[in-house]
């Protein structure tokens, strides 16, 4: 007998065959699923304007087990949080918890998939793990999205029904859906409701979908697609350093975040009503013809935030992403740690999405010996990574954020590291 297609099936790796397995119960009654963290390695703010990003995913996440039940209600414990939260199916609060509560995500996702699917979405006691830092910049919330739709996907045989493999047929277009989800926006036939209310990408879901163990991943946007991979040097680790700021994406937090996405979207609606054209995103309209990247210079001139972001959108999606795969390919460290600083100096510039803390971090990283070194993530607070020998990096990292700690004491309580390497994707357990 032939197994049912399942979209949330990994093209290669671990997560094939255990999502093999399981489609062939259409809806079963238990379900787990690991979702990683991610590290956007270049590519800042870059994907839901329709450029490009080098990611990994890393090998700390969430991990998510359901258990279905015969009524309408979902019932989720997080350890971290050490709360037991029970929404409707629907996604409706009955306790009306305040914004900014970590359920306002459950009822995002409990909402968009009972309004898309509402036969087919099933009550179920939820239990959420981590060994994720939170709010430090690796999308612990995005993770957090991914991990409940893909429970709640599979334990409602939604994965393999073919209504949704017609919008959704592979991991890919999963990443695009699932972002769809979180910021609220239609997909194909797939009707928008209520998001998270920040105006974000699929960068994140696609990493923690579409990740390759030991392999840095290139991806453009809107449609997703991907272009290119290389290894990432295997006498090499990651150091992620997380400040202690936390890179919240709610209250002042998500309206500064949203500046930075909304303003592409003003770059874009000035090109589309100078030229008559109907561009769906900055990408399109840099790629419609070879003079189009000093038109938009031409369109913004004068607002300078918007100049500081078109340059950081050009910059770090046409040249800085490319250039720094060409650089691992050809085992040219040097030039690839050039290449980041360029991308960290225009994040600090253009995007002014940093702080005192993340940009110390990546200056006393190189100072200290690191390859590499840049911000990741929204920003406003977060996390930097820094690639440093792997034989020293435990060494280095301790040193790192001693370093740092005692030029921030207000937040040095709080910083904290991690050594890890490009991981798997998402996989069934």
């Amino acid at each position: 007998m032939t197994e049912p297609r399942s979209a949330l099936a990994h093209p290669e790796g671990p997560a094939a065959t255990a999502q093999a397995a399981g489609a062939a119960t259409a809806r079963p009654d238990r379900v787990g699923w690991f979702v990683p963290g991610r590290v956007e390695v270049l590519g800042k703010h870059t994907d839901y304007a329709g450029g490009r990003s080098l990611l990994a995913a890393v090998d700390r996440g969430h991990t998510v087990e359901a258990t279905a039940r015969d009524d309408d209600l979902l019932r989720v414990t997080s350890t971290i949080a050490r709360e037991t939260i029970v929404l409707r199916l629907d996604g409706e609060d009955p306790a009306h918890r305040a914004p900014g509560h970590w359920s306002g995500y459950v009822r995002t996702v409990a909402g968009r998939l009972h309004a898309n699917f509402p036969e087919q979405l099933r009550g179920a006691d939820i239990t959420i793990e981590s060994d994720l830092p939170l709010a430090a910049g690796m999308s612990s919330s995005s993770a957090l999205v991914v991990g409940l739709s893909m429970t709640l996907l599979e334990l409602g045989g939604i994965a393999t029904d073919p209504r949704f493999l017609a919008e959704v047929p592979d991991r890919e277009r999963l990443g695009e859906y699932l972002g769809t989800v979180e910021n609220g926006q239609s997909y194909g036939t797939l009707a928008g409701h209520r998001g998270v209310g920040t105006f974000g990408g699929s960068e994140d879901h696609t990493a923690m979908l579409c990740a390759r163990e030991g392999r840095l991943l290139q991806y453009a946007f809107c449609p997703v697609r991907f272009e290119e991979q290389v290894d990432f040097p295997e006498d090499a680790a990651l150091v992620v350093g997380v400040s202690g700021v936390q890179a919240e994406k709610t209250g002042a937090a998500k309206d500064r975040y949203n500046r930075v996405s909304m303003s592409a979207r003003e770059i874009l609606g000035r090109w589309n009503g100078a030229t008559h054209r109907d561009d769906p995103t900055l990408g399109d309209a840099v790629a419609s013809s070879p003079g189009a990247p000093a038109r938009l210079r031409t369109l913004v001139e004068g607002d300078a935030y918007l100049e500081g972001r078109l340059e950081q959108f050009l910059v770090e999606s046409e040249l800085i992403v490319p250039m720094a795969l060409k650089a691992l390919r050809a085992g040219d460290v040097r030039e690839f740690g050039r290449i980041v600083d360029l991308s960290q100096y225009h994040a600090e510039k253009g995007l002014g999405n940093q702080t005192p803390e993340t940009m110390r971090l990546c200056t006393l990283a190189r100072m200290m010996g690191a390859h590499a070194a840049s911000a990741f993530g929204a920003g406003f607070g977060g996390s930097v990574w820094a690639m440093v020998d792997r034989a020293g990096a435990d060494d280095f990292a301790r040193e790192w954020i001693d370093a740092y700690a005692e030029e921030f004491p207000a937040v040095g309580d709080a910083a904290t590291w991690l050594v890890t390497r490009p991981g798997a994707a998402a996989h069934g357990i």
